[in-house]
């Protein structure tokens, strides 16, 4: 078994209450494994957490939590010979589900003690890594407020989403992609998805692949009535491309300019707002154990 470190995000997800340090013993201390657990005390402490234990020879580092522990332990990983383990704790958990971890954590605990092993693309937004989507317009709108909710979970989002629908307004911009092509449009959403949804199954680029060295762009230009009910049915049953109600491009760079800050998401997190984007992406950055 590989030597492994758990890093737990003991505010993350609904079953907060949950003794997972001893869950993992468990599981890993039945099997005699060479294992860690720390817990993280503060925003930014696992990609402390997880570069210290890449230096100290772990082979695995766990992200025990949701869609921001894992971006935060990937952070820390990049560079190092380490590979990222996921164990889902959290709302979403968008990268576990698009790399098929189970959401049940004695299953995923199982699945860890004999890994298999690859490599996944990573894209980068004004310097700011992401791991499965990362996005400007209403989805970044959505998430800076879903952080000032108070509580999290599905329900919320859902709340906070319909909340906001009839404030936000779309955002003109000119994109860039591959350093060719040039595109003025309104932007309501322009999300660069390395993996295939948000997570709750939510599918917003169902076609994407983790290790083609491409991004799936989806742009959505205006969202009335009408095509925010596409867009929800898209997204639910994962066949939003095939629904015209978004486009779809493919690139492996894009920069966009606005006339006026855009709000920004990594993740799932909000990151600010920002006149210019640059976004990249690179190819098999990250070593992945799952």
């Amino acid at each position: 078994m590989p030597k492994t470190c758990f890093i737990l995000n003991p505010t993350a997800g609904p079953n907060r209450r949950r003794d997972t340090p001893a869950l993992i013993a468990q599981h890993f201390g039945a099997l005699e494994a060479d294992y860690v657990v720390s817990l993280t005390e503060r925003a930014g402490h696992a990609v402390e957490l997880a570069a210290a234990a890449a230096a100290q020879g772990y082979e695995v580092v766990v992200a025990v939590g949701g869609d921001g522990t894992v971006n935060e332990v990937g952070r820390g990983l990049l560079g190092t010979n380490a590979a990222l383990g996921i164990v889902p704790q959290g709302s979403g958990n968008g990268l576990a589900r698009h790399l098929k971890v189970p959401l049940d954590l004695a299953a995923a605990l199982r699945r860890l003690a004999k890994p298999d092993f690859s490599r996944m693309d990573v894209g980068r937004i004004n310097g700011h890594p992401f791991f499965c989507t990362a996005g400007l317009g209403f989805d970044a709108h959505v998430s800076q407020h879903f952080a000032q909710a108070g509580t999290r979970g599905l329900s919320t989002y859902v709340k906070v989403t319909l909340r906001e629908y009839r404030r936000f307004r779309a955002v003109p911009v000119r994109i860039e992609m591959n350093g060719q092509e040039l595109l003025e449009t309104s932007c309501y959403v322009l999300a660069f998805a390395n993996a295939s949804q948000y997570g709750n199954n939510a599918y917003i680029a169902p076609l994407a692949d983790l290790r083609d060295g491409l991004l799936d762009v989806c742009l959505i230009d205006d969202l009335p009535v009408w095509r925010a009910l596409k867009v929800s049915i898209g997204l639910a049953m994962g066949n939003l491309p095939q629904s015209k109600a978004a486009e779809y491009f493919h690139t492996a760079q894009a920069r966009v300019v606005a006339p006026e800050p855009l709000g920004f998401h990594v993740d799932g997190d909000y990151m600010g707002h920002a006149t210019e984007f640059d976004v990249e992406l690179l190819p098999l950055a990250l070593a992945v154990a799952v």
